[in-house]
C-alpha cells in the first residue's frame, strides 16, 4: 500500500519562507562582520546554502557556508566533520542549519562540532519544526510550525521538479 504525500508548503512558499527566515537572521546579527551558516547534510546543508544565497542579497555582512556531516542514525559511532578549521569560528556567531527539527537529536549532537570552537553565538535555524522535542533544542529561526504525530513523516524537497514540503 503506497503512502498518500499532501503537500504542505509549495516551492513558492518554500521560497517565501526562505526570505523571511533571511531577514530574520540579519536582523538578529546586524552587527557582524562575519555570519557563519553551518549545514547539516543532506537537507539542510541545501537549505543553509539558500540561506546564504538570500542573505548575500540584502546585508552587507559576508556569509561563510560550512558543511556538517553527521551520522544522524548513530551520532556516537562516528566523528562529525565540518569543513572548516576551529580557529576560522572563534568569535563568530553561528547559525546551525537543518530542514527538519523533531525530537532536536541531530541538532543536539551537532553542537559537538563547536564546542572547542570558541563561537560568539550559536542559534538554530529550521524550515519545519514538527515540536516532538526530546532534547532541550529550539530554532530560534523556523519556517514553518507543523503539529504533527510520530508517525507522520516530513518531507522536504529543495532540489528538482517536486520542490516542496510534504506529509506522509
Amino acid at each position: 500500500m503506497t503512502k498518500t504525500r499532501v503537500l504542505i508548503l509549495t516551492k513558492k512558499a518554500v521560497t517565501q519562507k526562505i526570505r523571511r527566515m533571511s531577514y530574520e537572521i540579519y536582523e538578529n546579527n546586524f552587527e557582524e562582520k562575519e555570519l557563519i551558516v553551518a549545514g547539516i547534510l543532506e537537507n539542510g546543508y541545501v537549505l543553509a546554502k539558500k540561506l546564504k544565497k538570500e542573505l548575500e542579497q540584502i546585508c552587507p555582512i559576508k556569509i561563510r557556508l560550512v558543511k556538517l556531516n553527521i551520522n544522524k542514525d548513530a551520532p556516537l559511532e562516528d566523528d562529525i566533520k565540518i569543513d572548516c578549521e576551529m580557529g576560522d569560528l572563534k568569535n563568530k556567531s553561528v547559525i546551525l542549519v537543518d530542514d527538519v527539527l523533531s525530537t532536536g537529536r541531530t541538532m543536539a549532537f551537532s553542537l559537538r562540532a563547536f564546542l572547542n570552537a570558541e563561537i560568539k553565538k550559536m542559534e538554530a535555524a529550521v524550515l519545519v519544526d514538527r515540536s516532538h522535542k526530546l532534547f532541550p533544542v529550539e530554532a530560534k529561526f523556523k519556517g514553518y510550525e507543523l503539529s504533527t504525530t510520530l508517525n507522520e513523516h516530513v518531507e522536504v524537497k529543495l532540489i528538482g521538479d517536486e520542490q516542496g514540503v510534504y506529509l506522509a
